[in-house]
């Protein structure tokens, strides 16, 4: 089987049906030992400063594995993956784009899902028992979510693996499986944990690498992954592949994103939300939106390039905790 790489969340049923193996670059580039020295690599090359951190990232990542085709969304990600594309293109890379409708029109949708499979060479019932096939797993990584918000036990950094995982399965769906399986079953002979402030998480997956460890350091875990929990379809599995990624809210417009994060904030409870943003990203302007729309507090968080937060930022989460702490006990 073929590694073919992407640069966000498509529907993967289909290169599973097609015998392919999906690769997300976001996760190979954030899990490298040494992610700073891609990013680098993307800027000798000739990559502007001012451009995304995860775009230069997903560049290096697929040259260094030397894949030879990408999945690249021009609609509904990053606003710089056309360019990502022609500078892969440039290099040898086939790029294959695929585009979610920003107005979630379903026979649009249709047509580029149709158009995909043709790609590949697969029917629409190969990709609808693949996707019968990949339930279980979604539903397991729905489990580890519980064990998280529901009981405590599961870390908002865990919590996060095993969602984001579901964009590609780690390119092995059984394997995953099995790994998730033993976590779970792991996870679940835990003490349940004690939480004095509960968080969420809004956004991109960050590209800082200790945020959660250090919120948990707190006392305050993130307890909900907006983007990450999107990435297992809970919400739409008894539905068909179009319907599937129509529901999932992260390509399309902010206000359905926002209309579920208010859902999970009162299911879960959440005292407050951190809403990650990407430096030189266009999603910064949506902060304008979020904040006054969101029913809890929100603190506006910004990451560049793949390192530890810096000493501005673990004060201003030091602040916003102890805001919610003290919101907590006034209204006791």
């Amino acid at each position: 089987m073929a590694e073919v790489g992407l640069t966000t969340t498509i529907p993967v049923e289909v290169l599973l049906a097609a015998g392919e193996t999906p690769v997300d670059l976001n996760n190979i580039f954030i899990t490298d030992p040494d992610p700073e020295a891609l990013v680098n690599q993307a800027e000798r090359d000739g990559y502007p400063r001012n451009a995304c951190g995860w775009i230069k990232g997903i560049y290096a990542v697929a040259l260094r594995r030397g894949i030879n085709k990408v999945v690249a969304v021009t609609q509904g990600d990053c606003s710089q993956t056309h360019a990502l594309m022609e500078t892969l293109q440039a290099a040898g890379v086939e790029i294959i784009p695929f585009a979610y409708p920003y107005d979630r029109d379903r026979q649009l949708l249709a047509a580029q899902i149709q158009r995909f499979m043709d790609y590949f060479g697969v029917t629409r019932q190969q990709v609808e028992e693949t996707r019968e096939k990949l339930k279980p797993v979604r539903q397991l990584c729905a489990q580890i979510d519980e064990l998280t918000w529901k009981e405590g036990k599961v870390t908002g950094a865990e919590n996060h693996y095993y969602q984001v995982c579901c964009s590609d399965f780690n390119g092995d769906v059984a394997s995953f499986y099995t790994e998730a399986q033993q976590f779970y079953q792991e996870a679940s002979q835990r003490p349940a944990g004690n939480v004095a402030v509960r968080l969420g998480f809004m956004g991109v997956p960050p590209i800082i690498t200790d945020l959660y460890e250090f919120t948990e350091s707190l006392g305050a875990p993130v307890v909900f992954n907006e983007t990450q929990r999107q990435f297992t379809m809970i919400d739409s599995l008894g539905e068909d592949l179009v319907t599937q990624y129509q529901r999932y809210t992260y390509p399309y417009d902010v206000f359905g994103r926002i209309a579920d994060v208010n859902r999970q904030a009162e299911l879960r409870r959440l005292d407050g939300v951190i809403h990650y943003t990407q430096t030189f990203c266009f999603r910064q302007i949506e902060d304008l939106l979020i904040k006054p729309r969101v029913n809890c507090p929100v603190l506006s968080l910004e990451g560049d390039r793949p390192a530890p937060l810096d000493a501005r930022n673990k004060l201003r989460l030091e602040a916003f905790v102890e805001m919610l702490q003290m919101r907590s006990v006034s209204s006791m």
